[in-house]
């Protein structure tokens, strides 16, 4: 079984992707603790950090950091239930983007489970700023969720990019989850310093040098930085609980401002609704009955 290993702890991690019965959500278990360890729901509730990243922690103090790729991918593919076993603190970078992970479940497969899908319906506006950044869940007329995103950084390596997505399963590979994290060289010494980006290089992220894009190969696309920041909302909007019918519009976001918004919108029950498909339309998919073994 191969192992990945975490951008900020360097330290490497296996994951097994376990099916989970109706209902039962996405949660993580860390095995390389004792045999009392208990899952971690990635739910808004469970998040302990968001500093470069979002991570997640049960009442016992385990944790799992860097989960938002994994979670996007698992919202890009459809997969509502799982239990996810991993060997160390953070879940592997891969690549820095969500694509090996959308590949990896695709290729074992899904199945449809006797149960129909929740998802919480926007009503009404929630708006959340911090300093210049600012983020907001809108009322959507489609049945699903659609995403608008703004950047503006003053490297022109990045500048101002924005960028629009309408979440569907099955194309979300192809046109967000191959989009990259990035951060700046200059930043390298200190973020090291606090412990962070021990283990990231350029075949994990996007490095930039002033006005510059350090990685060989270049970027994937030439809007790559916002499609990412498209991709890391979709992760920590999944922890809402269920999927989120609305639109979500934000400026500069990030961890912190999207987890802020997730938090109102769980305490703002007036501003949204369930809703449920009808038996008519497909139910609750889950991956199959062997398990999924991901790694690098």
């Amino acid at each position: 079984m191969c192992a990945g290993i975490g951008v900020h702890s360097a330290r490497s991690a296996t994951l097994r992707l376990k099916p989970a019965p109706a209902e039962f959500g996405i949660a993580f278990v860390r095995t390389d603790l004792d045999a009392s360890a208990e899952p971690i729901l990635a739910t808004a509730r469970s998040v302990t950090d968001t500093m470069l990243g979002t991570t997640i922690g049960n009442v016992r103090g385990d944790t799992v950091a860097t989960i938002e790729h994994l979670m996007a991918a698992f919202r890009g593919v459809g997969l509502d239930n799982v239990l996810v076993e991993i060997d160390g603190p953070e879940v592997p970078i891969m690549d820095g983007s969500a694509t090996v992970f959308c590949e990896l479940i695709e290729a074992v497969g899904l199945r449809e489970q006797s149960a129909l899908r929740r998802s919480i319906r926007i009503t009404s506006r929630i708006d959340v700023e911090m300093g210049e950044k600012s983020a907001c869940l809108l009322p959507n007329d489609a049945d699903g969720l659609s995403l608008k995103a703004c950047i503006d950084f003053p490297s022109e390596a990045i500048g101002v990019q924005t960028a629009e997505y309408c979440l569907e399963t099955g194309v979300f590979s192809d046109d967000l989850g191959f989009a990259r994290t990035f951060g700046f060289s200059r930043d390298v010494e200190m973020l090291r310093a606090r412990g962070l980006a021990r283990g990231g290089s350029l075949d994990n992220a996007i490095v930039i040098d002033g006005d510059r894009v350090m990685n060989p190969d270049g970027l994937r696309c030439s809007d790559e930085f916002v499609r990412h920041k498209l991709l890391d909302a979709i992760g920590d909007l999944a922890l809402a609980g269920a999927p989120i019918i609305g639109r979500y519009e934000a400026y500069q976001p990030g961890h912190a401002l999207n987890q802020t918004l997730v938090r109102k919108l769980l305490e703002t029950p007036s501003a949204w609704c369930w809703d449920q498909v009808s038996s008519a339309d497909i139910a609750v998919p889950a991956t199959q009955d062997r398990e999924i073994s991901l790694g690098a």
